[in-house]
């Protein structure tokens, strides 16, 4: 809004509205309104939560504390996702088709997650929204998401050619623009099923692979294919997201950690001089995608200040699916999915410990008659609790070990 709005008075050279030119300084300000309103929020929700009894009904796990918890209001998601939306309306480009996506995974999975917490709260269903619900949620999203990026026009792949290699003349009819060297370069935009891969030559995978065999045919099966990995990535991240989410900060802490790192790798996808200089894929509009990871980044610390132990309030599912499905499109949009497995390895792990678990459990009792565990408990968080560890000491721990990831999900960028 304020971006449209600057942007008609810098053309009337108003001193001062060209400042909202820049993604720097829009950041900034977003970041700072949406921890703002975060916290504004949080106090006021949170008190409103407890007038109308909406708290969390815990099961008895036989944990440390876990007791204390019971009637900590709940559903604060919708803290997260208004502190998210408001600043990206504000401060955003709306008529980005990554933004708008984006806006879109947001409000929906948080209506989602909402529903399903409102059948926990209010129709006292501890099963809350039946699982089949929740997964058509996420499938309609990868579709919308998956089909987005094979008709939209804005979301391509930008190509530098030297003017040099132009020998054939076949790119004369293409744009030319030239660097600050004096070099000129033709503009080939391809809509492409390209995408980052660490530790290989170049960085790049192509979907198209997947399908060598279809011949000719590939390129239009390929995106059948493309839509079904971005359905699976949605619907994993945001489970692993929602099955994080057991400790006191411990997905919101993950999640701003995640968010700061697609902020960075999508500030330098869209930037011309640095995908040169790293010698990566050149996103157009992908650069605007950094105002909503400030938006993100901001709710997150926002709701931390409340969520952080002991826990005053819990994210629910109304928070933990949309903030697992904003970082799973986010990856996508900025041709990062591949590197969800490295970037987000609290939540990989977290999923995996559940998988394990039930499937060695299973086995184990139809092998032996009587099920047998590789954890104490799952998710791998409560294996820590059950080995005597402090709440505050496991969330901390976790914390660093998604730093780590986080600089070496960068770091990949030039280890090929």
């Amino acid at each position: 809004m304020f971006y449209h709005l600057f942007e008609y008075l810098n053309s009337y050279d108003i001193p001062g509205a060209g400042m909202f030119q820049y993604i720097s300084f829009r950041a900034a300000m977003t970041v700072i309104t949406s921890l703002l309103i975060a916290l504004f929020l949080g106090k006021r929700v949170i008190r409103f939560l407890q007038r109308k009894q909406i708290g969390e009904s815990v099961r008895d796990l036989g944990l440390d504390q876990q007791v204390q918890k019971q009637g900590t209001p709940t559903m604060g998601g919708i803290i997260i996702i208004i502190s998210i939306v408001i600043p990206v309306l504000l401060f955003g480009k709306l008529d980005n088709v990554y933004v708008i996506l984006m806006l879109v995974t947001t409000v929906w999975l948080g209506f989602v997650g909402f529903l399903d917490d409102y059948i926990k709260v209010f129709k006292k269903n501890k099963e809350g929204l039946r699982g089949k619900f929740k997964i058509i949620g996420q499938v309609v999203l990868g579709l919308l998401v998956g089909v987005t990026f094979l008709l939209s026009d804005d979301a391509v792949i930008r190509e530098r050619i030297p003017v040099e290699e132009n020998v054939a003349g076949e790119y004369n009819n293409l744009p030319v623009v030239r660097n600050n060297e004096g070099n000129e370069f033709y503009i080939l935009d391809h809509k492409t099923p390209l995408t980052t891969i660490p530790f290989v030559k170049n960085n790049e995978f192509n979907y198209t692979w997947l399908v060598w065999f279809a011949g000719k045919n590939a390129e239009n099966i390929v995106w059948i294919v493309f839509v079904l990995v971005v359905i699976f990535i949605v619907t994993a991240v945001s489970n692993g997201a929602n099955l994080t989410d057991g400790l006191d900060g411990l997905a919101t802490g993950s999640a701003a950690i995640i968010g700061t790192t697609l902020g960075i790798l999508a500030y330098v996808s869209g930037n011309t001089i640095l995908t040169d200089y790293l010698n990566i894929m050149y996103i157009p509009n992908a650069g605007e995608l950094v105002i909503f990871a400030a938006a993100f980044i901001g709710a997150a610390i926002g709701f931390l200040w409340y969520n952080s132990y002991p826990a005053q309030i819990f994210m629910g599912d109304t928070g933990s699916l949309s903030i697992g499905g904003i970082i799973a499109v986010f990856a996508i949009v900025i041709r990062k999915e591949l590197l969800i497995p490295i970037l987000c390895g609290i939540f990989f792990f977290e999923s995996l410990s559940v998988i394990l678990q039930v499937s060695w459990f299973k086995h184990t009792k139809k092998k032996f008659g009587k099920g047998r565990r590789i954890f104490l408990m799952a998710p791998a968080h409560h294996h820590y609790q059950k080995k005597g560890y402090a709440e505050p000491k496991i969330v901390l721990r976790f914390w660093i070990i998604g730093i780590l990831l986080a600089v070496v999900t960068i770091v990949t960028l030039k280890i090929r």
